[in-house]
């Protein structure tokens, strides 16, 4: 693709996502989430390749469904109670469709049906992308209207997204399908704490895509697509392999790592809430998600077996040595526990 062309394209994804960031008319929310999407598509299919095209055509069925019923519920609300403010949204079948709705755009489950095959056909650049910041749009409604939203429909949500992304990424030998899958549990969580404790919500999102970032990184610098790739990385890339294995055991939550710490608040605000056996179903769910991590980790430092493996590609090409910011990412993802009292006095 032409530089000039894709950074046109990457301008407006990044301006359909303010657009519908910073409205509180709902027409305008939904043109930037419409903006938005029809930019990402391109790049999503420039590949050429029958599995970006499979991709392509997978994200936007689903993400233009999704907007027409954020479409048609806004009518619906505006129809009733006379007005297009995204703070007025009062009429309770238009909070519930527009819950689904919104759930549908950011891949929670029962939802999350195209999230994986669409990150499957993509590369590593465009997953990145898709798991960070084309969230950043439909949570942002969420927040705005998170007075609306029924709790015991997000909590539902949350339960079945965190063990979907637990169970889910057991039996996955494609990283991507594997990042897939660890970001729809992380939706779960912060789809949780949606309608109790707003600041939490900010801060697991900003700690997601702080992990998630570097993650997608270091796997493009050192071509990992599969687990496969992962057993001959301590050999090529030892300088990478070792913050990849704490990278990972923070993306499950270990402590005292950073993953830890949105985990730890969200569930002390569920008991704080009276809602001790959600919690419990979360922790359990958690400890699913913290197995393949451990694995995933396992495999791409203690596999120091180079000449077992037939395939001598992965010699041929060295990887490019981690940026600075990749490396500032990385350390954000791993020493923040200590200053959980800041954000949760």
């Amino acid at each position: 693709m032409n530089p000039t062309m894709y950074s046109i394209i990457l301008s407006n994804v990044a301006i359909g996502t303010i657009i519908t960031m910073t409205s509180h008319h709902w027409l305008l929310a939904w043109i930037g989430l419409e903006l938005n999407t029809l930019a990402i598509v391109p790049i999503i299919a420039k590949q050429h390749h029958p599995r970006a095209t499979e991709a392509t055509t997978k994200y936007f069925l689903t993400q233009a469904a999704a907007s027409a019923m954020i479409l048609f519920a806004s009518t619906v609300n505006a129809w009733t109670t006379g007005s297009w403010d995204i703070s007025q949204l009062t009429y309770p079948p238009a909070c519930a469709l527009l819950t689904l709705a919104l759930s549908m755009k950011l891949g929670l489950a029962p939802l999350h049906f195209w999230l994986p095959e669409v990150l499957q056909g993509t590369s590593m650049n465009t997953a990145l992308i898709i798991v960070t910041w084309q969230k950043l749009a439909p949570i942002s409604l969420m927040f705005m209207v998170h007075n609306s939203i029924n709790p015991m429909i997000m909590l539902i949500m949350a339960m079945i997204s965190t063990l979907t992304g637990g169970w889910g990424g057991l039996n996955q030998t494609q990283m991507r399908k594997i990042m897939a899958f660890s970001s729809i549990a992380h939706l779960g969580w912060m789809a949780g704490i949606l309608t109790l404790n707003q600041n939490i919500l900010i801060l697991n999102l900003s700690l997601y895509i702080i992990m998630t970032a570097p993650m997608f990184l270091m796997l493009k610098y050192t071509t990992s697509k599969t687990i496969k790739d992962l057993t001959t990385m301590w050999t090529t890339s030892p300088q990478i392999a070792a913050p990849l294995m704490i990278l990972l055991m923070s993306l499950g939550g270990l402590p005292p790592l950073t993953g830890f710490m949105p985990k730890w608040l969200i569930l002390q605000e569920l008991v704080t809430y009276n809602l001790a056996p959600i919690a419990t179903i979360m922790a359990i769910s958690a400890l699913l998600s913290l197995f393949f991590y451990l694995r995933l980790s396992y495999i791409a430092t203690l596999t120091m077996h180079p000449t077992t493996t037939k395939d001598s590609n992965k010699w041929r090409f060295q990887p490019k040595p981690l940026t600075t910011p990749t490396m500032t990412l990385t350390m954000l993802s791993l020493l923040l526990l200590p200053m959980t009292p800041l954000f949760c006095p």
